[in-house]
């Protein structure tokens, strides 16, 4: 068994072995790049930790986890050029620095590129794992078309930001560990067991993000604290207050300020009185709950899940 720092440098050691063609070097040479900016590479690493449940040929499931991290990638490529952000893992985005036609294309490829990766596998379980990647795929990008869709709704429910955030974010996890365990040789259970556990990790995840970018610390984080307050992100901790605020309230919430620093201020005080940080805690610790029931059901000796035990709580535990 590897623990997950040893199963990191295994997918940073395979990314710059990639083969990509070199011409038109515009086309790939954006590809190298997002893909050489590191991070935290957490979704490939659970495909093969979710592998490494089943077999000790962690090997095997490279090709998936590739496949997924390359994916990621491609998410993050257009997602830059939909926010128009000019900085991703502190260095330019690939549209500022190719243009966005380039980057729209070169995104396209890290698609094709994924499902090379994917071809590698067994024939024996080649078609489940399209399945489920093509639906991991597919839902991650409803998930995006339902976050843009909110920016311009003023109606939107606490049921309904849930089920984004399990699209947009949620469900990658949930696929990493089913691909994982498909490719281990996990049975039809286990798979979807591990499916459950990655899914309802990937809503809890998503809520502490929530929380901390209200509550974090600012030197740790990594963005801009409060960021979600000043562009009235619908995120959970916004739709819980003004479900529970009065109209002055309301105004206070949803209104203009002097400066960003009073709005995130004011904003953070009105939480406060209402304890929206305890409130959405309690919804993270009820996703959290459902993954580890999910990871107690799985078949599997206890002592194989430890290495995945420590990375949730790594996760679930960070400050940045």
């Amino acid at each position: 068994m590897h623990n997950p720092t040893e199963l990191q440098k295994l997918i940073e050691n395979a990314i710059p072995k990639i083969a990509y063609p070199a011409n038109p070097a515009n086309l790939y040479e954006p590809i190298k790049y997002i893909m050489s900016l590191g991070g935290k590479r957490i979704r490939p690493v659970m495909v093969l930790m979710a592998a490494e449940l089943f077999t000790d040929e962690v090997t095997k499931a490279l090709d998936v986890a590739l496949a997924i991290e390359t994916f990621h990638n491609f998410t993050l490529v257009h997602d830059d050029i939909m926010d128009n952000a000019p900085l991703r893992r502190g260095q330019q985005t690939v549209h500022k620095k190719w243009g966005v036609n380039n980057a729209i294309l070169s995104g396209d490829v890290m698609m094709v590129e994924s499902n090379k990766h994917l071809s590698k596998v067994d024939l024996n379980v080649l078609k489940p794992v399209l399945d489920t990647f093509n639906q991991t795929a597919q839902g991650v990008c409803e998930g995006q078309q339902l976050d843009m869709e909110f920016e311009t709704r003023d109606d939107v429910s606490i049921e309904e930001y849930i089920e984004m955030i399990r699209l947009k974010t949620a469900v990658l996890l949930g696929g990493a560990m089913k691909l994982g365990a498909i490719v281990g040789g996990a049975d039809e259970k286990n798979a979807e067991l591990l499916y459950q556990f990655g899914e309802n990790l990937g809503v809890a995840f998503q809520l502490q993000d929530d929380i901390l970018d209200v509550y974090g610390d600012p030197e740790k984080f990594g963005k801009q604290v409060g960021g979600d307050i000043i562009s009235n992100k619908k995120t959970f901790l916004h739709l819980t207050a003004k479900q529970l605020i009065n109209s002055e309230e309301t105004k206070v919430l949803l209104g203009t300020h002097n400066s960003p620093e009073q709005k995130v201020n004011a904003v953070t005080t009105l939480y406060n009185n209402y304890n929206i940080k305890e409130l959405s805690s309690a919804e993270m610790q009820k996703y959290l709950t459902k993954a580890y029931s999910a990871l107690n059901d799985l078949a599997v000796e206890e002592s194989r899940k430890s290495y995945l035990r420590e990375l949730t709580k790594q996760i679930m535990e960070r400050e940045s």
